[in-house]
């Protein structure tokens, strides 16, 4: 997809799920939604638009004269950040280094005690979703003081931004919307393919500046082509994906979906405990982290089993300093009964390795 001349119905389509999204995620319907590969993409995308706009403020132009000798930004970030605003960080020329990490609850949200002074140059990132324990970083506390300090407010929530979408996990996310930018990820919860990232900003004008590769925007009215709102000068049309997802399911569906998929973990995580095992996170969203206290060292070879066997698939990860293994339950084709058989079969596998 190029522009509306080359690509009329993707951009079309485009414009109305961009629509759609920001109305059930209750984001501003000003900002702007910008298609993308995935979460990584889109992070880099939201993140540049902060550098551009927190920059110019300063007086520098980014586009022109690059980073040498710019003023410094302050970036500050939960310390268990995901990996891909990282390497975000790193594509953008602004590093790691400099991050200031602040410390996260047991369940890996960030804790705004910790939050330091906030200026008028300093990129905040929070997360809705914990990799591990599904834990959303309490956005409103931390994006009232960084409103007031002049701070952009980033939110990766590649899946756990989805939970705006139900009234049953809404909660999670409280305050997200005064947030400046936002990231989430079609194939995390919709079930679309892959490359379906979304990139959404409430400041279009600083998206377009970081972006652009026309001039002039919105000066005549106009909506500027989506090859000036995102990294690619010419992509597939990705937003069809997930205009077909959400005009199959619809509002009722997707938090349907939502609900399910929460319950479902919330049954595996019953049924891992009934089998011995210590279950690790407070389980809000889809995500479950477990262990068996006495095998530990055994989950990566438990993961392994199970998924030699054909009933179910996860993986091996380390929480708080515990291996365990990690579910994460998105999978509009779940049902209670392949819940009951991956139990079946995590039983199975720790009877063997005994």
């Amino acid at each position: 997809m190029f522009n509306e001349a080359t690509s009329p119905v993707g951009v079309a389509l485009e414009r109305v799920v961009a629509r759609w999204l920001l109305d059930l995620l209750d984001l501003p319907p000003s900002a702007s939604v910008g298609f993308v590969t995935g979460a990584t993409m889109a992070n880099l995308t939201c993140l540049a638009a902060a550098r551009q706009h927190l920059l110019a403020r300063q007086g520098w132009d980014v586009n022109g004269k690059g980073l040498w000798g710019a003023p410094p930004l302050r970036l500050v970030a939960g310390a268990e950040t995901h990996v891909t605003v990282k390497k975000a960080l790193t594509l953008l020329g602004l590093g790691t280094d400099a991050l200031e990490l602040v410390p996260c609850n047991p369940q890996g949200a960030l804790d705004p005690v910790g939050v330091p002074e906030l200026d008028d140059r300093t990129i905040v990132l929070l997360q809705a979703g914990n990799v591990n324990s599904g834990a959303c970083d309490p956005v409103a506390e931390v994006a009232g003081r960084a409103r007031d300090a002049g701070a952009w407010v980033h939110v990766d929530g590649a899946f756990g931004l989805w939970a705006a979408a139900s009234p049953n996990t809404r909660h999670l996310l409280n305050g997200h919307g005064a947030a400046d930018s936002w990231v989430v990820d079609g194939h995390k919860w919709l079930n679309t393919p892959y490359d379906c990232g979304v990139a959404i900003c409430r400041h279009p004008a600083a998206l377009h500046e970081a972006m652009r590769t026309q001039a002039p925007y919105l000066k005549d009215g106009s909506i500027a082509a989506p090859k000036d709102m995102v990294p690619e000068f010419s992509r597939s049309a990705r937003g069809v994906e997930l205009w077909a997802a959400l005009h199959s399911l619809g509002r009722a569906g997707v938090a349907e979906l939502i609900d399910r998929c929460c319950g479902h973990a919330r049954t595996l995580a019953d049924g891992l405990r009934s089998l011995g095992f210590d279950v690790l996170n407070d389980v809000v969203l889809n995500q479950v982290v477990a262990t068996a206290p006495n095998s530990e060292d055994r989950m990566a070879d438990l993961a392994a089993r199970v998924q030699a066997s054909g009933e179910a698939w996860f993986g091996p990860t380390t929480w708080k300093g515990r291996p365990g293994v990690r579910f994460s339950i998105a999978s509009w084709t779940t049902t209670k009964t392949d819940i009951e058989r991956t139990l079946a079969a995590i039983e199975a596998a720790m009877a063997d390795l005994r």
